[in-house]
């Protein structure tokens, strides 16, 4: 059975433990809400040091196919 959670009076969700310990989230972290269908995805948005180096080695140019234009 999935893990469950009720929205309290002041519309704040506990997150379950399991998920939490499972997932590594700690106290703190900034999650994004994104609508999906009638339901939420939870997304944690990473920190600014954690994207660091990302795009390491991608050019900026030619990133774009523009065959699909009409010009």
């Amino acid at each position: 059975m999935p893990e469950t959670a009720t929205l309290s009076s002041k519309f704040q969700i506990s997150i379950p433990k399991a998920i939490r310990t499972a997932l590594h989230w700690e106290a703190g972290l900034t999650f994004a809400f994104i609508p999906k269908g009638t339901g939420v995805l939870l997304v944690p948005v990473p920190k600014l040091e954690d994207l660091k180096g990302l795009a390491k080695g991608a050019s900026p140019k030619d990133y774009r196919d523009h065959s699909d234009r009409i010009l």
